[in-house]
């Protein structure tokens, strides 16, 4: 295959993706330069940290094979409807205190009442009065709730694909791949910044994650996430064979990101500590974002620890990396 992207940014076909996803280990430098390159003319040489707070967990009427806190979900984690606010507007300290990108904000659960969304309106506004950035992933708004979320402040919104339309139906069946589409296109429309990725490792094939991502390509998301799966005791995952998530394949799931949607801030959630350990400094020459200290129900690297893990492999941070 021809990597020669300096100039100009690649156009890559449904068959060049998969070639890429092929690629021989032994190649894999030279497939990280051409992403580099990329990584580089749109970030520079910063990388954005996030926060993320569970602010409701549990409970969710959703089946997705994936998560400790759906329906078919047996993993001990705590439950509640709202996390306290004290610790909701701690966190919003911290990711000032420590300069970080953005606050992300979860929420267990696919529809809310208009009344839910007037109450995490009223937080929001709260925390929009430190300037933060925020964005919240928060399952299927109708229009008038997401204007009300707007109108708050809020300006991003987080809706994974998670994978492909022809694999959505093993993973979840309570709602359909075409209604997350849908949902985000209404919130687009709206004006919203969107973050949207997906996870690797549920038993999806190399054409799947490449045509999730040839999906994301249309979408342009500003912001773009790949988890690579932490099987969840408890949940229909929570045995599923990971060893195919050698560090070399999920390297070239990050880079194959990069290639199809250069613009976006792509962003080695879930699985980093796990899969990329020891590897920060590649890491980081593809991706431009990262968490720090955990991931909803799942533990992450503390703060101190991911702005060393920045730092030592040459890069800086620094607020919003838009």
């Amino acid at each position: 295959m021809n990597f020669d992207f300096i100039e100009e940014d690649p156009v890559l076909s449904r068959e060049d993706a998969i070639a890429i996803l092929n690629t021989p280990d032994e190649q894999l430098d030279e497939l990280m330069d051409r992403a580099k390159n990329l990584r580089y003319k749109y970030k520079g040489n910063r990388v954005s940290i996030h926060l993320l707070t569970n602010a409701r967990s549990g409970n969710c009427s959703q089946d997705c094979a994936y998560c400790a806190q759906s329906c078919r979900s047996k993993a001990d984690i705590a439950k509640y409807k709202w996390v306290e606010e004290e610790k909701l507007y701690q966190d919003n300290d911290f990711v000032n205190d420590y300069h970080l990108s953005r606050h992300c904000i979860g929420l267990s659960g696919m529809k809310f009442t208009d009344e839910e969304i007037e109450e995490l309106a009223r937080r929001i506004r709260k925390m929009k009065e430190h300037g933060t950035h925020l964005c919240c992933s928060i399952g299927f708004l109708t229009e008038k709730q997401a204007k009300m979320l707007r109108d708050a402040g809020l300006d991003r919104i987080n809706h994974n694909l998670n994978t492909s339309r022809s694999n959505y139906h093993n993973i979840c069946t309570t709602h359909t791949y075409e209604q997350r589409v849908e949902n985000i296109h209404m919130l687009q429309g709206l004006g919203f910044e969107i973050c949207s990725g997906g996870i690797i490792g549920m038993g999806e094939s190399k054409e799947d994650v490449v045509d999730m991502l040839l999906e994301l390509r249309e979408i342009q998301p500003e912001a773009l996430p790949i988890n690579f799966l932490l099987p969840i005791k408890g949940t229909p995952l929570g045995d599923q064979d990971t060893s195919m998530l050698t560090t070399e394949y999920c390297m070239k799931v990050l880079c194959l990101a990069r290639l199809l949607v250069p613009k976006s801030d792509i962003r080695c959630a879930a699985g980093r500590e796990v899969y990329f350990k020891g590897e920060e400094k590649k890491l980081l020459s593809v991706v431009d974002s990262i968490f720090a200290s955990g991931y909803l129900t799942e533990d992450g690297q503390g703060i101190e620890d991911t702005l060393k893990t920045i730092t030592d492999a040459g890069f800086t941070y620094e607020i919003e990396s838009a």
